[in-house]
């Protein structure tokens, strides 16, 4: 899929390295934990994804980047006209340091367009060793006002990625009382964290993993208990419930109803939480948020010209895109911290995410009139699937008793994951796209 270019591109002429100058529009910034999903956020329409090298990131989780892997990724993305950004965002410790400076010099040589740190002594020594490279600085270093995001900006970053406890009249504030070359970024979706801007203790002091170099153990999903000293063996629940309480349980960020508010706010940048998702999700999630901002412009376009005014609280995205947060993987939505009025929701009486769609197939492409596709989960004559492809609705399709293998013998169903199939289907399908269904028996399982 071709993504639409929405900025001036030029090249280096020492390093013929693509400068890509800031977008006249809302960027849509996807995660990526791996190369699958990377591809999948470019392909789906992200104007710029995030991601992680093998060390200074704050994932472990995701299988993360080689060097040769980020080389890899940046071309992909500058050939379709996105970029590339990577975290270096961690708190060093002492010996850490010298390895940050040469990790810097090795991504600016790779062709990434932005690194993204904490420390000010991170970001000046990026300064020095990686020159060409934008510094925007991370959520984990709380910026709250102006103050600290224009003084960052003088400081020599580029992006500022506000912290996420920040309501709507913040963002505003902000933006007006900064530079307009000064990008703001903010998350729109995605896993919440319970400490302030994700930095957090509870993982260090009950497991020795550091949140902030990555390992966290999530342990503010866990599900807690009282015990008594002169009784122990016996836990009481927190809440009274059978199943305990999950007291630091906070729900998933679902800002997509309100993005011409947070567009309207000033963000320049909508950030999707999920580097440790999978591509399904990253796919999803970035094709909603980009239909969603392009509906929201075309529509606030048609008003100004009609000399009307453009609330945005008055724009509605598409039924099908408000429908697609809840055909991925997620906890219960709230708007997190956006609203003062709303506060932001946590479940206290259960873990786990909602799974009530999965992938049975990844399309690998059309032709004559039948998708041929890699299986991922069973697929019988008579269900219903939709097609997810980039930029559109997803296609409403029931499978014909006509599906065939990969040497176009009949099977009864498609149901050997990683074969190949085809079934007959009309319109024509792009490669990448994927095939899914409502789950027989929709689960709330444990992460």
């Amino acid at each position: 899929m071709s993504v639409e270019m929405n900025a001036t591109t030029s090249y280096s002429s020492e390093t013929s390295k693509p400068i890509i100058a800031r977008r006249r529009r809302p960027e849509v910034l996807a995660p990526a934990g791996n190369m699958t999903a990377f591809k999948a956020a470019v392909d789906f329409g992200a104007d710029a994804v995030y991601c992680s090298g093998k060390m200074f990131g704050m994932r472990s989780a995701p299988r993360n980047f080689t060097l040769d892997e980020l080389h890899e990724a940046a071309e992909y993305a500058h050939e379709r006209g996105a970029r590339i950004y990577v975290t270096c965002n961690i708190l060093p410790t002492n010996p850490e340091v010298e390895g940050i400076r040469e990790y810097l010099g090795q991504l600016d040589r790779v062709g990434v367009d932005a690194v993204i740190v904490t420390d000010i002594g991170v970001m000046m020594m990026a300064r020095q060793v990686a020159p060409r490279l934008e510094i925007h600085i991370s959520t984990q270093a709380g910026v709250t006002n102006y103050l600290a995001a224009a003084t960052l900006r003088d400081l020599g970053a580029k992006r500022v990625v506000l912290a996420r406890e920040l309501a709507l009249e913040d963002v505003a504030q902000i933006r007006a009382h900064t530079p307009d070359d000064l990008d703001i970024e903010c998350f729109v979706h995605g896993s919440m964290c319970m400490a302030f801007s994700g930095r957090c203790l509870i993982s260090n002091f009950l497991t020795g993993r550091s949140g902030n170099h990555g390992e966290c153990a999530q342990p503010c999903r866990w599900r807690y208990s009282v015990v008594e000293e002169k009784r122990p063996g016996q836990y009481f629940p927190v809440e009274e419930t059978e199943g305990g309480s999950y007291v630091f349980n906070s729900q998933d960020m679902n800002m997509l109803p309100h993005i011409g508010e947070v567009i309207e706010a000033g963000a320049t940048s909508l950030k999707i939480e999920g580097r440790a998702k999978s591509a399904y999700y990253v796919a999803a999630m970035t094709n909603a948020y980009k239909c969603a901002v392009d509906e929201y412009l075309a529509w606030r376009d048609e008003r100004i010209e009609a000399g009307e005014q453009a609330d945005p609280k008055e724009f509605t995205p598409s039924s099908w895109l408000l429908d697609e947060p809840y055909k991925v993987s997620h906890r219960d939505y709230c708007t997190g911290f956006w609203y003062h009025d709303v506060p932001a929701g946590q479940n206290v009486d259960r873990g786990g995410y909602y799974r009530d769609w999965i992938v049975v197939g990844d399309v690998l492409g059309w032709r004559d009139g039948r998708v041929t596709f890699i299986g991922r989960n069973k697929i019988v004559p008579g269900q219903s699937i939709e097609i997810l492809q980039p930029g559109v609705p997803p296609m409403q399709l029931t499978v014909a008793d006509d599906i065939r293998d990969a040497d176009g013998m009949h099977a009864d169903a498609a149901n050997n994951p990683t074969h190949v199939f085809s079934l007959p289907c009309e319109q024509p399908v792009v490669p990448g796209a994927a095939m899914r269904t409502r789950a027989l028996k929709p689960t709330l399982k444990a992460e």
